[in-house]
């Protein structure tokens, strides 16, 4: 049986896609890797508002994250375990659930840039349509009724970490925005998260468990992609592992949505990509495109915040509700600090209830460029994720002025009396290093984290683009019936969360498909 249209990951593009195309009477399959994780069997610990008790739980559902899958951060640090998720949702089922978008100034770029067809005009419209605002849904550049609630933690129930964040930020000049996606907004805001009654709602909650009941949607789990079928240069099915057997489907388009690293890896095993290592590998060479290259993700530095025990947060608290959006100088709303009721690396604790918390700075707008590279062909191995963080000297000044100033804020009274006493021990590495700006670039090589953001591995821009993997509709370069729709298409990583950005990017691929 040959399907209007094959979409390859279930995750926070792919299930948009499929349910849209498949509401719009095409008949689609839907491949996924992962298992076929419903509503009523998504594990309790990560329907919680905080993603951290299921992270630090290896029984509560690893089951959802991706095996073996490594990353080195920056090339001063060896390769460690990168947090992606697998199974119907994606990493909308194991994320922090923030529901920032883009600022519009990013579309404004992306089209400037050879994107045409994603300027402001044409896709606020999209990120209207899948937002259910209870807050500013009447807003012009809000949405209600969407598919995707969004909800704002009230004041009375944020942590401490977030309150002592906010007024020290508002108290130094940083400003207040009660909504972060307004035009023009920076300062200290209340986290939109992506939740209704405190509970995680995914893509495939919204999304893909609505259209379970029509007949042109078919699901597939467990199911691993290992690569394209072309006729010439016209994508006509995939090639797939399913229980341990090879199988091939057929139809008219397929869209890869496997997400920033498994959409290049699938590419480039189909004979898309870098050539020289392509033929490394054994792979036959269809196009010498860029597929891996461009990496990006937002760049992260941690200031440690020992808790007094009245101050710690339960754990069913929310991990954080509280951000700062703002400028170094060098453009708008370029880097980010993150209040951390509960810190994911458990930086001076070994469990999230007894005091370990954080403040986090990012670099909001990135330059770096990494690469997702193969190492076999072999579709059941993982790819080699080298990020490259810090290794555009832009993005180290950036951090550099960040973390600067977090530890102005965080060695304020409003933060620091917070702490337990040993915030200088926790922190000693980063205050040894802070007043000297070429220890602290070493300090930052070394001990940088990513926001989990990954992006822009499959770029999208004009067809004449050396950088470019697919054209501004998602078409894969070189090929016909071929598209690419997830967060590997981005330009550049967004000033903001990748999540709603890739919904975005699913909605509109899914409008152009017809």
């Amino acid at each position: 049986m040959g399907w209007d249209l094959i979409v390859v990951g279930a995750g926070s593009a792919g299930a948009v896609v499929a349910a849209r195309a498949a509401g719009r009477g095409h008949r689609v399959l839907l491949l996924e890797a992962g298992p076929d994780v419903r509503p009523a069997t998504l594990p309790e610990v990560w329907r919680s508002p905080n993603p951290v008790r299921a992270l630090r739980d290896p029984a509560a559902g690893t089951h959802l994250l991706q095996r073996g899958l490594l990353s080195r951060r920056t090339e001063a640090q060896s390769a460690t375990p990168y947090f992606q998720g697998r199974g119907t949702g994606g990493s909308s089922s194991i994320n922090g659930q923030i529901a920032i978008r883009p600022p519009m100034a990013d579309f404004t770029d992306w089209a400037a840039a050879g994107c045409t067809g994603w300027a402001p005009e044409d896709v606020l419209p999209h990120l209207r349509g899948l937002e259910d605002d209870e807050e500013f849904g009447d807003a012009p550049w809000h949405g209600r009724g969407g598919p995707i609630p969004v909800h704002r933690t009230p004041r009375e129930r944020w942590g401490a970490v977030d309150a002592a964040l906010c007024d020290a930020a508002v108290a130094a000049g940083y400003g207040w925005a009660p909504d972060l996606d307004a035009p023009g907004a920076a300062g200290a805001s209340p986290y939109p998260v992506n939740s209704r009654g405190g509970r995680r709602v995914t893509t495939c909650d919204a999304y893909l468990e609505p259209a379970r009941a029509l007949p042109e949607l078919t699901v597939r789990c467990g199911a691993v992609v290992d690569r394209v079928l072309l006729s010439g240069s016209r994508a006509v099915g995939v090639r797939v592992l399913v229980d341990g057997a090879m199988t091939e489907e057929f139809a008219d388009r397929v869209v890869l949505s496997a997400g920033a690293v498994h959409s290049p890896a699938i590419l480039q095993r189909s004979g898309f990509g870098p050539a020289e290592r392509l033929r490394a590998l054994g792979v036959d060479v269809v196009a010498d495109l860029p597929a891996g290259r461009g990496l990006q993700d937002h760049p992260s530095a941690f200031v440690g915040m020992p808790l007094q025990p009245r101050w710690a947060a339960g754990p069913d608290e929310r991990h954080t509700n509280v951000c700062v959006r703002w400028s170094s100088g060098a453009a708008p709303g370029d880097l980010m600090f993150v209040a951390c009721n509960q810190n994911v690396l458990a930086l001076s604790r070994a469990d999230g209830r007894d005091g370990a918390g954080a403040l986090l700075v990012w670099g909001n707008q990135v330059h770096s460029r990494g690469e997702v590279l193969l190492d076999s062909a072999d579709p059941l191995a993982q790819p080699v994720l080298e990020q490259r963080m810090l290794s555009d000297p832009r993005d180290r000044q950036r951090l550099r002025t960040g973390v600067r100033a977090l530890l102005d804020l965080a060695r304020g009274d409003r933060v620091r009396d917070l702490t337990d006493g040993t915030f200088d021990e926790v922190n000693a590495d980063l205050l040894a290093a802070v007043d000297d700006d070429r220890a602290l670039d070493e300090h930052l090589l070394r001990t940088a984290t990513d926001a989990q953001h990954l992006s822009s591995s499959c770029r999208m821009g004009a067809p004449d683009d050396p950088d470019a993997v697919v054209d501004p509709d998602c078409r894969v370069l070189a090929a016909e019936g071929l598209h690419v729709a997830d967060a590997s298409v981005l330009p550049s990583c967004p000033r903001a969360n990748t999540h709603f950005a890739t919904i975005a990017v699913g909605e509109v691929l899914a409008d152009r498909l017809g």
